[in-house]
């Protein structure tokens, strides 16, 4: 009887990975060490510093007094999300490890990063000051674009915002299109801004729901709000912002650990603050493909509800 030898089968370690860009929004990360200052673990507390202007000098009297005011501004944190995976150590093992082994970075490439975007870009639109906000339906070619860009870019340095720190986020279309031109022109506007960031349409609206993960939606994730509006770009002054993700923790739990099941754990919790400083909205600016609507302006903050 001839012998019968089947191969080992192998896995490869390439996976069919979904074709998503990590975080687009960390350019806009504050200093981490000012994520330390509040007083309790869910809030930071931001010094804001207001003085007098100049008066008259008198040449009997002298200087004309003035006062100077420091208070402590506290800012809670708005953004709080989490996940817990369980996998079995016999599929883990059938797999060659990959079921675990690339779950954390998967999850965080295809899942927290785009939401994290998606809630950052639509919180800072709907901060934006009325004054700031322009509404352009469609756009009839690249110079129209870079108009609007320009307009945009006039109207903060106008209201006395600092050229230097500006972050330029944009679809990929609009700059696709401002690339075909090619032009001195659209070279020199975008020469004016620190960093140029492409945004995939998905993750670019005025306003954002958060899926709870529970009860009919139990996948969780984010969706465009039922009132949003798609965003054409957004110019957000850097300096101006209030970003930080406060605590970030992967927790990894192994078989022998888990008291419940024989498989691997792993969760992940995110808290952190997405704002703005009192006096630095003028340092935002948008345009979107419909007016922004009020309501949703309003209420800065990303909702949940129903999938």
């Amino acid at each position: 009887m001839p012998n019968t030898i089947e191969k080992f089968r192998k896995y490869t370690t390439m996976l069919d990975e979904a074709l998503t860009m990590s975080a687009l929004t960390g350019v806009l990360d504050s200093d981490p060490s000012l994520a330390e200052l509040g007083r309790n673990a869910g809030e930071i507390v931001i010094p804001k510093m207001d003085m007098d202007g100049l008066g008259n000098y008198d040449r009997n009297n002298g200087y004309p007094a003035g006062s100077v005011t420091l208070e402590m501004e506290t800012r809670k944190c708005d953004y709080e999300r989490g996940r817990m995976f369980t996998i079995d150590a016999m599929d883990n093992e059938e797999s060659a490890g990959l079921a675990y082994g690339r779950l954390a970075g998967e999850f965080i490439r295809m899942k927290v990063a785009p939401e994290m975007d998606a809630v950052r870009l639509a919180k800072y639109a709907s901060l934006s000051p009325a004054a700031n906000r322009a509404v352009h339906a469609t756009f009839a070619d690249g110079k129209a674009v870079v108009k609007a860009i320009s307009d945009g870019f006039t109207k903060m340095t106008d209201e006395g915002v600092p050229e230097s720190g500006r972050v330029l986020f944009i679809t990929a279309t609009l700059r696709g299109m401002i690339d075909n031109m090619d032009t001195y022109q659209s070279k020199t506007l975008l020469e004016k801004f620190s960093k140029i960031v492409t945004v995939p349409s998905d993750r670019f609206y005025s306003a954002v729901t958060l899926l709870s993960g529970g009860e009919g939606q139990t996948a969780g994730g984010y969706k465009k709000a039922d009132d949003a509006v798609s965003l054409n770009f957004e110019i957000v002054y850097k300096p101006g912002l209030l970003q930080f993700v406060k605590h970030a923790a992967p927790k990894i739990i192994t078989p022998e650990a888990n008291q419940d099941a024989d498989a691997w754990k792993f969760g992940y919790r995110v808290l952190g603050l997405n704002d703005v400083k009192d006096n630095a909205l003028k340092g935002l600016y948008v345009s979107s493909a419909a007016a922004i609507p009020t309501a949703a302006a309003a209420n800065a903050e990303p909702t949940g509800g129903d999938a």
